[in-house]
């Protein structure tokens, strides 16, 4: 059963963190920086970042209808990695801030695991279903610190 309205609730506020994405896009600064060989198409970020938002907001509907005692616990954990998502654009493309959007990500990946593990305990199927966000944000992270390492002078090819 879907709660058409809670899962769209769910969904917009997933959509309003991944707009800062469009606020500060990747543009020609990210074009210039030195990345690894298997850094994605840049058209592939907004797809896997659609079908996340998709499973994390189906996953978070389930856990809001569960009726366990521990929803108010795991939906805490939810909009504390809706947070973090919402950082990363600005500090990465906006700022350029290469190491401080890497604790940002570590921030994201951690709240995202423990929204694993609460949503398992209150749904299983709520877990699972954030286990591709686990795999995509642990492969985020390993792009980012590449992406850092790559470029200590990050900031100064902003202005160049």
């Amino acid at each position: 059963m879907i709660d058409w309205p809670l899962f769209a609730l769910f969904f917009f506020t997933c959509l309003t963190a991944g707009s800062t994405g469009q606020f500060f896009g990747p543009g020609e600064w990210y074009r210039r920086i030195d990345k690894p060989s298997w850094t994605p198409p840049n058209w592939l970020f907004p797809l896997a970042w659609l079908v996340l938002y998709i499973m994390m907001s189906y996953a978070a509907m389930r856990v809001a209808i569960s009726g366990h005692p521990e929803v108010m616990y795991a939906l805490g954990i939810w909009a504390l990695q809706v947070a973090f998502n919402t950082l990363w654009s600005p500090i990465f493309f906006g700022l350029h801030k290469l190491g401080a959007a890497l604790v940002a990500l570590m921030g994201l990946w951690l709240s995202v695991v423990a929204m694993a593990v609460a949503f398992y305990r209150v749904d299983m199927v709520a877990g699972l279903l954030i286990a591709p966000y686990v795999v995509w944000g642990s492969y985020a992270f390993a792009l980012n610190f590449s992406i850092w390492r790559r470029n200590p002078d990050a900031e100064q090819l902003a202005g160049a």
